[in-house]
């Protein structure tokens, strides 16, 4: 295994969430290799919304929570450029082999990948109105 490889998964962490032998290959995927890499950049990805929420004129710091909720899930799926970025903050911490398994199943992936960071951003509501 290459240098960065071992470092990747050194700095990442171990698996989040059971695997067992009735798990599928993207439960698996989902649990040894999203979920750190989400928590991994948790601190970075509430910066990033942040700035984001503030270049759209800020007008999520106005809303109520339930509409925070909704303007978070709608921003993540229907703005490209940004998901993208997003995507790229989480593939840039795949090891080569995690890369190869990822393009085998890139689109339910990525569906994983974009559901558990809503969900995580969605979680930390409060901190996003603390931070305003």
């Amino acid at each position: 295994m290459e240098a960065r490889d071992i470092s990747i998964l050194e700095l990442r962490g171990s698996s989040i969430g059971n695997i067992t032998e009735q798990s599928s290959t993207e439960e698996i995927f989902q649990n040894k290799t999203l979920r750190p890499i989400l928590k991994f950049q948790n601190d970075l990805f509430i910066e990033v919304f942040m700035n984001y929420a503030v270049k759209q004129k800020g007008v999520f710091f106005t809303l109520s929570p339930d509409k925070k909720m909704a303007y978070i899930e709608n921003t993540i799926q229907r703005d490209i450029k940004f998901r993208n970025s997003l995507k790229g903050m989480v593939i840039g911490l795949f090891t080569t082999e995690e890369y190869n398994t990822y393009i085998k199943n890139s689109s339910n992936l990525n569906k994983r990948m974009m559901n558990m960071l809503i969900e995580r951003l969605k979680s930390q509501v409060l901190l996003l109105e603390v931070a305003s």
